[in-house]
């Protein structure tokens, strides 16, 4: 099952999230920009796979151009929902300039990070 989600940044980015099932469970595509105006889409289909008792969310963020405060909360959010149901979420195949800001905050340190 694929899902879409179209919307546009501030900088007038193309918006876009994808869900693909696999066999180790759901696989969420982003493309484009997270920002404050993206962010709740990223929320609501993270949460939405979540609440249907999925244990594991792989984020794959190869197509992911830009992360701001708002998207790295809604990932840290939706990781506190997951493992309060003994789940975890993996962040993959992302660009050197989203994981240099995952070192910055820390966040490395938090969060399932594969190539």
């Amino acid at each position: 099952m694929t899902t879409g989600t179209p919307n546009a940044g501030e900088h007038g980015e193309d918006f876009a999230l994808s869900t693909d099932e696999s066999a180790d469970g759901p696989v969420l595509r982003i493309q484009g920009e997270v920002d404050v105006y993206t962010s709740p889409a990223l929320r609501d289909e993270l949460y939405r796979l979540i609440d249907a008792g999925t244990k594991r969310v792989v984020v794959d963020l190869a197509d992911m151009d830009f992360i701001d405060s708002s998207g790295l909360g809604v990932f840290v959010g939706a990781l506190k929902r997951i493992r309060e149901r003994s789940g975890d979420l993996e962040l993959r195949a992302m660009q050197p300039s989203t994981r240099k800001v995952l070192e910055i905050t820390g966040l490395t340190q938090v969060f399932t990070i594969t190539d």
